[in-house]
């Protein structure tokens, strides 16, 4: 369900106030349209920088996300901004990290950004899992999957983003950086290539050159062809359920894609 924004100078004074002892005195604010998680996003320039403010309130039912995102940062510098602070006043909760310059990733069936792509998940698959309380993949795929047994195939210890929507990639001169860790999760090693797979057929691609280029990364090669078949299926009945409610272009595309996907492996 899509978070309501509201404009970063609506917050009280107090709370901008503990933001711009991290940053400076704000010169510039811009309103970030995409994503659906935060009530506040926004771009700040100061004297000292640009830098990216996100947050909810102190007593959001999804606040966790963001102890969540603070504590996996350290762990992924170099394919994630660097959080510069986390502040918690006057009932608000906000990240801010450094600004990254960069585009939305572009997923289309020849696009320059899929080869970045690759190397940001193969270097997320060399990630240690780190010691932090995360959700496990088979917890969360569990209402979806066809059978209990299934659930087995998607347990791990790796370290996985798992929400590739391409606004949450963001192409730059030097390479792919994974933005919104909230559903950091653990689990199977090639679960994130899967979940990849199934922007790239929302994007376009036919399932058989998706999973082409989910084969660039080593730990796809390694995906049992059984557990790939129970995650099209349990990717499939989620997209079902949340399309249910949703009839929003980007979810139809999703139910279509998580569907084609599934009956390609002909489970």
């Amino acid at each position: 369900m899509t978070t309501s924004r509201i404009p970063y100078a609506e917050l009280p004074v107090t709370v901008r106030r503990a933001v711009e002892a991290h940053t400076g005195p704000v010169l510039k604010v811009e309103s970030e349209a995409e994503g659906f998680n935060s009530e506040i996003a926004a771009r700040l320039t100061s004297p000292t920088g640009a830098f990216y403010v996100k947050g909810l309130r102190a007593d959001h039912r999804r606040a966790w996300t963001q102890a969540r995102e603070a504590e996996v940062n350290p762990y992924v510098r170099g394919i994630a901004p660097a959080l510069v602070a986390r502040v918690e006043s006057g009932g608000w909760d906000l990240l801010i990290f450094e600004a990254v310059d960069g585009h939305h990733a572009d997923y289309r069936p020849g696009s320059p950004d899929l080869p970045k792509v690759v190397a940001t998940l193969r270097h997320l698959a060399e990630i240690p899992c780190p010691p932090i309380e995360l959700r496990h993949a088979e917890q969360r795929l569990a209402r979806y999957a066809a059978g209990p047994k299934d659930l087995d195939q998607f347990a791990g210890d790796a370290l996985l983003h798992t929400d590739w929507h391409n606004t949450n990639v963001l192409v730059t001169d030097h390479g792919a950086q994974l933005v919104d860790w909230a559903w950091a999760t653990k689990g199977a090693p090639w679960l994130d290539a899967g979940y990849w797979v199934l922007w790239l057929i929302a994007f376009g691609h036919d399932p058989a050159s998706a999973e082409d280029w989910a084969a660039h990364i080593p730990t796809w090669q390694t995906a049992p062809t059984e557990g790939i078949d129970a995650f099209a299926v349990a990717n499939a009945n989620m997209w079902d359920e949340i399309g249910k409610d949703d009839s929003d272009p980007w979810t139809v595309r999703m139910v279509a894609a998580a569907r084609k996907w599934r009956d390609c492996r002909k489970v």
